[in-house]
């Protein structure tokens, strides 16, 4: 195999669970810097070091423009870091090519953002069922389509289409959907920013039902002081580093 040729299978193998790392993604000194128009550079981020750990709920809060949402797109492989290192399940992100990246993010990593992004020609079923097909889910699609939309209280939803629920309801077809091919990590981008309180205190709820039944890590950005008390880990970002309070 040639050094452009991509050897996946270090990014997909399963390790037993006895031998399940505690920690699923580590970030060593992380800096994010942007050229600004008038050619100065703008530092995003200045050196973050965290960990997320394996099958928890992990909060980065912070207000807009505190740079949470840029650290969540390196620890998703969505960006790149102007320095540092990110280690995922073991591996660290700077060995990889781009289409290792790629087929990391389309088989062991779920996306869910403030913005549902639902298909609306498409039902709830069908939403979910999208996105088995782009991960080239291999099991039955059918149950599994239909015991997410369960596991996420749509059972009987699954056949309407966007314009026919409510915004929570589509979180939760969007949620179905990025978890249904069972990735090891849900990156969430402020998932209740559109919502009210109850409806998104029902997808933190939902969050922690994950965790606890599906084992998968979920890590998400949030600006609202009210969720904080439903995270596992919480890590403050304040202009760009990690603040303790």
């Amino acid at each position: 195999m040639s050094d452009n040729e991509m050897n996946t299978e270090y990014i997909f193998d399963s390790a037993p669970a006895e031998n399940v790392s505690d920690i699923m993604i580590e970030a060593k000194g992380i800096k994010r810097c942007f050229k600004l128009g008038s050619g100065e550079d703008f530092y995003a981020l200045k050196g973050i070091d965290i960990q997320i750990p394996t099958g928890k709920l992990t909060i980065l809060k912070g207000r807009s423009g505190s740079g949470k949402t840029t650290l969540l797109n390196i620890l998703s492989a969505l960006d790149e870091p102007t320095e540092g290192e990110i280690i995922v399940d073991g591996h660290e992100y700077s060995q990889m090519n781009e289409k290792e990246k790629e087929l990391l993010r389309r088989y062991n990593i779920g996306f869910v953002f403030q913005s549902v992004a639902l298909i609306p020609i498409m039902s709830a079923y069908e939403n979910v069922d999208f996105g088995l097909r782009l991960a080239e889910y291999d099991g039955n699609r059918d149950a599994r389509i239909r015991q997410v939309l369960e596991l996420v209280g749509l059972t009987s939803r699954m056949t309407h289409y966007p314009n026919q629920m409510s915004g929570g309801e589509q979180q939760r077809v969007a949620i179905a959907r990025a978890v249904a091919h069972k990735p090891k990590v849900i990156f969430a981008d402020e998932p209740t920013g559109a919502l009210d309180t109850a409806s998104g205190l029902a997808v933190m709820k939902l969050f922690q039902e994950l965790v606890y039944k599906e084992g998968i890590t979920i890590v998400m950005t949030t600006h609202d002081p009210k969720l904080m008390e439903l995270g596992d880990v919480v890590y403050e970002i304040e202009d760009g580093e990690i603040v303790e309070r």
